[in-house]
């Protein structure tokens, strides 16, 4: 399995590295939101659960931009059929693109959260690293399972791009809730606070419950 997953994956980072299709239109899209924020907002700078909003739902909105790209090129050039017909686990297809929309994430992060930083924080806003990065990580982890899995049920659509978006949000509420609710202690007026773990806990057990569910019905997803 870890080898189909490998190929799959290889291809996916390749395609990206070739077109420019995925990263590029995300990265821009959440830096021009952090610009339209920082000049229509009239503050010097955003603290606490008003930060921590703006930067989640932007964060979102710009993984649902990722997500319908996903299985485009199967669903137009047989790439299904060919990997239904192969003889590896089918799921190896849901491990590798859920993956590959992970890496998407991260790399745009890399760019956007300094940007959100320099636009709408205040003058000492990395005192949380660590944290920070792990809350985007588990959050990362769980925005990649459900879009992958909605991306897998809206490609075979007539209105894929309509139909994405729609089933995506609803699920990712929890995702976008507990991380918001986990980041705004870090993003504090008054310096960084303590991590909550209660918060972090329900991403991390939201972030299981739906990476086994999508787990348990891509094969049949696939075959339909």
């Amino acid at each position: 399995m870890m080898r189909a997953v490998g190929a799959v994956l290889r291809k996916d980072l390749r395609v990206e590295l070739r077109t420019f299709e995925s990263i590029p239109a995300m990265t821009l899209f959440t830096v021009t939101t952090f610009v339209l924020f920082h000049f229509s907002l009239d503050r010097s700078s955003l603290d606490g659960d008003l930060a921590s909003g703006v930067l989640w739902v932007t964060l979102l909105f710009a993984a649902v931009l990722g997500q319908n790209r996903l299985f485009v090129a199967e669903e137009e050039q047989g790439g299904f059929d060919g990997f239904l017909m192969a003889p590896v686990d089918r799921t190896a297809l849901f491990v590798a693109k859920a993956t590959a929309l992970f890496a998407f994430l991260t790399i745009v992060e890399l760019v956007a959260v300094p940007a959100f930083a320099i636009l709408l924080l205040g003058p000492s806003p990395w005192d949380a690293i660590p944290e920070l990065v792990a809350v985007l990580l588990l959050a990362n982890a769980g925005i990649a399972v459900i879009g992958t899995l909605v991306a897998g049920i809206a490609v075979r659509t007539r209105a894929r791009d309509l139909i994405g978006p729609l089933l995506t949000l609803p699920l990712l509420v929890p995702v976008v809730l507990a991380a918001s609710e986990a980041t705004a202690p870090l993003l504090a007026a008054d310096g960084a606070q303590a991590l909550p773990g209660r918060w972090v806990a329900v991403l991390a057990i939201y972030d299981l419950l739906m990476g086994l569910v999508a787990y348990g019905v891509f094969d049949f997803l696939l075959e339909d």
